[in-house]
């Protein structure tokens, strides 16, 4: 009962310090640079189009668990998303004994265009995911997929980051 008492007041002391100290969540910040209805479209790239539902599925995601808004059709949105990715590029930052490569690092670039009814805004964004692969053997489709989709969930994580500091130098 001692332990449940304890764990209690620590917690409302903590509640308690948040609140009072004026902490607010980035996705309040990011809100108001966004809006709280956000539409999305990505360029599908020639080079590599089996990524752009990858990067589309990715965004839509960090729209609703990060900026807390609604996805809709763009005649509808506070904000217009359009994501463009370069190439991905593949690394090898890790070799064993014998010189083969056992260890990548992937990196997109991703360009943003955050569109609304008075304003347009460009950013960029950069995304890593290292991953192993046994040695002397060739990057496989599953390797690749996974690899783009979480380097692009980190620049995704990036923009986000940008656009939450933007909001909170307009307050």
């Amino acid at each position: 009962m001692k332990k449940y008492l304890l764990y209690l007041s620590i917690l409302s002391l903590f509640v308690l310090g948040l609140n009072s100290c004026g902490y607010k969540p980035s996705s309040k910040f990011s809100r108001s640079v966004t809006g709280e209805k956000i539409s999305t479209s990505v360029e599908i790239s020639m080079v590599d189009p089996e990524n752009t539902v990858v990067i589309k599925d990715a965004v839509d995601a960090a729209v609703v668990s990060v900026f807390h808004a609604s996805l809709v059709d763009r005649k509808y949105a506070d904000s217009h998303l359009t994501i463009r990715m370069s190439a991905p590029t593949y690394t090898p930052v890790q070799y064993n004994s014998d010189g083969y490569v056992i260890a990548y690092r992937a990196k997109v670039k991703l360009f943003i265009t955050r569109e609304t009814q008075n304003e347009r805004k460009k950013y960029t964004s950069y995304g890593t995911y290292d991953f192993s692969v046994e040695p002397n053997a060739i990057i496989t489709d599953q390797e690749r997929f996974n690899a783009i989709k979480l380097s692009a969930s980190k620049a995704i994580t990036g923009f986000i980051a940008k656009v939450s500091a933007e909001g909170s130098l307009k307050k």
